[in-house]
């Protein structure tokens, strides 16, 4: 160690013994200030030299978090930072008489504060911000900085639910005062949200503020009064991946039933399997979806859904019906083979085996078999004898009969593969229209998420 460092070392000890008498100067300087100000001070009374003066309050706010949304009651709770800002007339001083200080820091409770509170509060609950300081200047300005936890209504629209945005409005304004005794204004355009921590479910858009004047029925003076609205947007991802998404693929399986063939006994079991898939989904998003008297956006999808799956049920129904058509139904429709068995089967490319696309096979009509002739005499053949075999009536009877029920036989096959012919028809054609219209609904629905 060296001699400079010695001497400075024995500096310091001498400054020593002068500290606390400097801090305690000032000490001693705050408390006479603070008694000379508050010696004939009242709080009660509106800290105006005139009267008829009105007192300007400037009013900032800071959204810190959004603590809770809750859509079922219309309440939302929020964490703001609230800073009022006026002049008091009656605590000023001459910073040079008290040392160059220039700004105290006191409990609020000891000065007048400006009665604004929440209009639009939903909470009986007295504001966390009563204990804290404001800070006083020596020109009289009085900046109080308080966190508060607001509770306020807010009228939730869940129509577009969860592709939905809301806006809710925080009106502050004064209990008593009107606009002659104290004109509240907002500090900037909108709240600050610097120190905004980010929400799961909401997104927000911004908070504007907006200053009105107002005329009550109980008073003939205005009242000012300053709105903060807050924009926010739902973040429908969670919604859309565990909600909306399965409803969509289900939607979109529903109508493969009319794809599956009649002999696999799986055309009901899936509509039935897909519907009860459907009702616990909707039993899931009853329990999430706030209640309102406008369904929401997603609900509407699901009964259509569900509508949708319901006819397809019913229309798979009949068409088996038709499928399962017997040997002993009536042949088909004259109208129905040429309007869907002609030309909506080629327009369908519904086709028999090996026959190409786009033609079909044309209607036969089923051959009436025809008695034999008793009249006319045996064929002409080698036998002349009149005892031969072949000349037997009975014989030929036998032959005849067979005959006929062989082509009564073809003649019911025929009309059996017309039905069948028909149900492959209705049900391409029916694939195609509920196809479509499944995909139309989830495309729209789909379209809002982006």
């Amino acid at each position: 160690m060296g001699p400079g460092s010695h001497h400075l070392s024995l500096g310091l000890l001498l400054l020593l013994p002068l500290l606390p008498e400097c801090l305690g100067a000032e000490g001693r300087l705050a408390h006479k200030l603070f008694r000379d100000l508050f010696a004939n001070y009242t709080s009660a009374l509106r800290p105006v030299a005139d009267t008829d003066q009105a007192l300007n309050v400037t009013l900032e706010v800071t959204l810190s978090q959004i603590i809770d949304m809750d859509e079922r009651n219309q309440v939302l709770t929020l964490y703001l930072w609230i800073r009022q800002e006026w002049t008091d007339a009656y605590l000023r001083w001459d910073p040079d008489t008290y040392g160059g200080l220039d700004a105290i820091r006191i409990p609020s409770s000891l000065v007048w504060r400006p009665d604004i509170v929440l209009y639009n509060k939903a909470d009986a609950q007295a504001p966390a911000s009563a204990s804290t300081n404001v800070v006083l200047r020596h020109d009289g300005a009085v900046r109080w900085d308080a966190p508060a936890i607001t509770r306020s209504s807010c009228r939730v629209d869940v129509s577009a639910f969860p592709f939905d945005a809301q806006r809710c409005g925080l009106t502050f304004g004064s209990w008593t005062h009107g606009g002659h005794q104290l004109d509240v204004r907002p500090r900037g355009a909108a709240a600050s949200l610097a120190d905004f921590v980010e929400n799961v479910e909401w997104r927000v858009l911004g908070m504007p503020a907006r200053r009105r004047v107002l005329t009550y029925g109980c008073c003939s003076e205005p009242y000012p009064d300053v709105t903060f609205t807050l924009l926010l947007r739902r973040r429908a991802a969670a919604y859309v991946c565990n909600l909306l998404l399965p409803c969509v693929l289900i939607s979109l399986l529903a109508p493969l039933a009319f794809h599956l063939p009649a002999d696999s006994g799986e055309k009901v079991s899936l509509g039935v399997t897909v519907l009860l898939a459907l009702t616990v989904f909707q039993l899931i998003l009853a329990e999430s979806m706030p209640p309102a008297e406008s369904v929401p956006l997603i609900g509407k999808y699901y009964m259509a859904t569900m509508t949708m799956v319901t006819f397809s049920t019913a229309l798979t129904i009949l068409i088996m019906n038709l499928h399962y058509c017997g040997p002993s139904a009536r042949p088909v429709p004259a109208w129905a083979r040429a309007l869907l068995l002609g030309r909506l089967a080629r327009g369908l490319c519904v086709r028999e085996r090996g026959e190409p696309c786009g033609q079909s096979r044309p209607p036969e009509s089923s051959p009436s078999p025809q008695p034999p002739d008793r009249g006319t005499g045996p064929p002409a053949g080698p036998c002349h004898e009149p005892r031969c075999l072949c000349h037997q009536e009975a014989l030929l009877r036998h032959v005849a009969t067979i005959a006929n029920a062989f082509h009564s036989h073809r003649a019911a096959q025929r009309r059996h593969e017309d039905w069948k012919r028909l149900a492959r028809v209705m049900d391409r054609f029916f694939l195609g229209i509920f196809f479509s219209m499944a995909l139309v609904m989830s495309l729209l629905v789909l379209v809002r998420a982006l």
